[in-house]
């Protein structure tokens, strides 16, 4: 299942997480283990701890690092938890990854409702288990919200500067019956022309980061983040659209002022030209890193 998922900014990362062999790391995004199998691969004493929120991509990441032994341990939880999870583990790390990406398996199974490219669910979840660790269902949203709430929402978290439009077309074409529906009343809405993005694209994106309340959970774990990190470890961010690396800058330049972390890359890192022709889903991604300093208790 996770034979097509492709690792973005695999060696960038790897380089800046500057692993120690006996050191302890966490990816606190593990999805379908592909950064963290890189990861542990670097390991002889050292440590790597997993989380992710989604039971299914947990299934494949275990299976895939289940080679690594007890150098992996892999947890259910939201990245935002990792505070919590430190504390329970009793660890601090060398090193922090958080890939903000969905995973190629939540986009390409049908049934996630991830996807315009197909009939799915309006669904959305990555932690499918539990509604406490998400938002308002896709299909309350695009049923049931008043138009005017639902172009907000649109605007808000897609920037989709055709909002209004898209919302009035949604709110005449209820009842939305699954994605693919959604996706056809979207394209429907908008001006034809060149566009190198499915006109669906925003859209889809504002419900996904609604559902999972994923600006929310970035900034609680940005919060927490510098806490779980012994001096000189390093926290490493993925990001794929304008509202996360906003989030990440701010809160990387924040700590920079007040002598918590130390801001290493000053201009974002993008994928390769190579990179990102062998795996078009990189194409968006941005990486930001960041080094504790040496003064305790500064976070």
């Amino acid at each position: 299942m996770g034979a097509g998922h492709i690792p973005v900014l695999l060696a960038e990362v790897l380089e800046w997480l500057a692993i120690r062999p006996e050191g302890t790391y966490v990816d606190a995004t593990v999805g379908l283990g592909g950064h963290a199998a890189a990861i542990a691969e670097r390991l002889v004493t050292g440590r790597l701890i997993g989380i992710d929120r989604d039971q299914a991509a947990l299934a494949v990441a275990r299976e895939r690092l289940a080679g690594f032994g007890r150098r992996v341990d892999l947890m259910h939880g939201t990245f935002s938890s990792i505070g919590e999870i430190a504390r329970r583990l009793n660890i601090k790390a060398d090193g922090v990854l958080a890939d903000l990406g969905v995973s190629s398996m939540q986009l390409d199974e049908p049934e996630r409702g991830f996807s315009f490219r197909g009939a799915g669910p309006l669904d959305m979840r990555m932690d499918r288990t539990s509604r406490d660790s998400s938002g308002p269902a896709v299909e309350e949203i695009v049923n049931r919200w008043p138009e005017r709430q639902l172009a907000g929402l649109l605007y808000r978290f897609g920037e989709e500067h055709d909002s209004r439009r898209i919302a009035r077309a949604i709110v005449r074409s209820r009842p939305i019956r699954d994605t693919e529906h959604l996706a056809t009343v979207v394209a429907g809405a908008l001006k034809r022309g060149r566009q190198k993005l499915h006109p669906a694209t925003k859209t889809f994106l504002a419900l996904r980061i609604a559902v999972n309340r994923e600006l929310e959970e970035l900034e609680q774990f940005l919060e927490q983040a510098p806490a779980t990190l012994n001096p000189h470890g390093r926290l490493v961010v993925l990001s794929y659209h304008s509202l996360e690396d906003r989030a990440v800058k701010q809160a990387f330049r924040r700590y920079d002022r007040a002598g918590v972390l130390r801001a290493l890359t000053k201009k974002v890192i993008v994928p390769s030209a190579a990179e990102q022709a062998a795996n078009p889903r990189s194409r968006s991604a941005k990486m930001r890193v960041a080094e504790k300093t040496v003064a305790e208790g500064a976070a």
